[in-house]
């Protein structure tokens, strides 16, 4: 067991209390943390900002670990704090011209209905969820069920959702987090509620993709179709992959074809551990198992709000313009900040809208969890993940497993559904066969970047969904 040598460290709680500026400059130079377990000693070294992300008072509230900075660090961060600072210049405001072009684009992106939302008290906006939540119910207790309503509600009441938590989110971005959470919390309620709701709607029948498409396309707003698209889809998905795994006899018949068809992609993810050690439970820390109900609902919170994050740019991942990754990487960190510092959801859901674009560390991918993995390896550089999934978070921040199960599923979903949008302005959208074949060729066989597994199983579930 490795100790720390307090000599050489200083205390985390009791020396960042020195200065307000401290903790800024930790954020900014990405300063490693020396983090010590009280209970078994163990010790880990992760980034300040990772750690913060995760809850911005981390070194007070944890009752486990204990926090340190090196020494050298602690004397970087007084130097960069006793630097002289700029003089400070008042913002320019917004020209009218430009701030109706900036309106525009956000209109374009979250629809006109947004404006609506904006405009709603928090009361009429939470009175609005309940109607959503009323309609719902409605739906659940009526024998039969007619398919095309229960599809044409869900996907209004999930705008609805959306455009709720967006108003909302934008309203606190500026205010302390302790207030934020409170004046978010009736938001955090009525969309827990929506989601358990919606959650039992989905038939394990799927309803047909060109209903939702038809109804989905009523939103106004790129972004909210695609959330909306994406919620919908994972929320069928994992209703579909909990069935098979508990009902059939899949996870057998992946056994019998593990060697033929997985082995090979995934001991290129973890080549240290010899091929014959590669099997199952080396995919699935703790064996391939269903997602219970209160984890799959968080999970579905997750995807409600994945893309919470985006803004006004709306068309960067197939617009005329080129390609701007900061820009494309930004909505990831808005969101993953803004759900995780700002409300009480389930840190599951923060973290879904954080990692979904990881692509188990292939350079196309990027995501919060990259910088940790660099500073961890950088402190344990013969430490070696020992799994590629795990349904629980902390698998994860051990450095026990390459990637979050619920991130590596919308991952999928993601992908899928960008390349199927009906409504794509710069390339024709493809059919389901055509874009399952791009993904295996393109983020299987050429790079490992989604799961190969969950992957056939997603091609399963589509190709069984019942056409118009």
């Amino acid at each position: 067991m490795v100790m720390i040598n307090k000599d050489s460290v200083v205390l985390l709680r009791e020396s960042i209390s020195a200065s307000k500026d401290y903790i800024e400059i930790c954020l900014r130079e990405d300063i490693p943390i020396r983090c010590i377990n009280r209970e078994t000693g163990k010790t880990k070294t992760i980034p300040f900002k990772f750690l913060h992300n995760n809850n911005n008072r981390f070194w007070l509230q944890n009752e486990t670990w204990e926090y340190f900075l090196a020494k050298d660090d602690f004397q970087k961060i007084q130097d960069k704090a006793s630097e002289p600072k700029p003089d400070w210049k008042p913002l320019t405001a917004i020209p009218d011209d430009e701030l109706k072009t900036e309106n525009a684009a956000h209109d374009q992106g979250f629809g006109k209905e947004y404006t609506a939302f904006a405009k709603m008290t928090e009361a009429e906006r939470v009175r609005r969820m309940k109607e959503c939540e009323n309609r719902l119910n409605s739906l659940i207790v009526q024998k039969p069920r007619q398919e095309d309503r229960v599809t044409e509600a869900l996907v209004e009441t999930a705008r609805d959702a959306m455009l709720h938590n967006h108003a909302v989110l934008m309203n606190v971005m500026d205010i302390p987090d302790d207030e934020a959470k409170k004046q978010t919390q009736e938001m955090v309620d009525s969309t827990y509620d929506f989601v358990k709701l919606s959650s039992q709607l989905i038939s394990t029948n799927i309803f047909n993709d060109d209903l939702m498409n038809t109804l989905v396309a009523k939103s106004n707003g790129t972004i909210i179709q695609h959330m909306n698209r994406v919620y919908l889809n994972g929320l069928a998905f994992l209703s579909y992959y909990n069935k098979i795994v508990s009902a059939s006899s899949i996870i057998n018949k992946l056994r019998v074809s593990f060697d033929k068809r997985y082995k090979l992609f995934y001991h290129s993810l973890l080549p240290h551990i010899h091929p014959d050690d590669i099997t199952l439970e080396k995919v699935f820390l703790g064996g391939m198992r269903a997602i219970s109900e209160e984890i799959f609902y968080n999970w579905a919170v997750g995807f409600l709000i994945h893309d919470i994050g985006k803004a006004a740019a709306v068309e960067y991942h197939e617009g005329e313009a080129a390609y701007n990754r900061d820009i494309v990487m930004e909505h990831v960190k808005i969101g993953y900040n803004s759900v995780m510092n700002k409300t009480n959801y389930p840190r599951e859901a923060a973290l879904i809208t954080g990692y979904h674009h990881e692509y188990y560390g292939d350079p196309g991918g990027y995501g919060y969890f990259r910088s940790y993995l660099d500073q961890y390896k950088k402190a344990n550089p013969f430490a070696r993940q020992s799994c590629c999934m795990a349904y629980e978070l902390e698998p994860m921040l051990d450095y026990k497993t390459l990637a979050y199960f619920p991130a590596k599923i919308l991952e999928i979903i993601d992908v899928f559904d960008s390349v199927t949008d009906p409504n794509r302005k710069y390339r024709k959208a493809m059919t389901t066969e055509e874009a399952l074949a791009m993904m295996e060729e393109e983020f299987i066989t050429k790079h490992p970047k989604i799961d190969i597994i969950l992957f056939d199983i997603f091609s399963r579930f589509v190709r069984e969904k019942p056409s118009a």
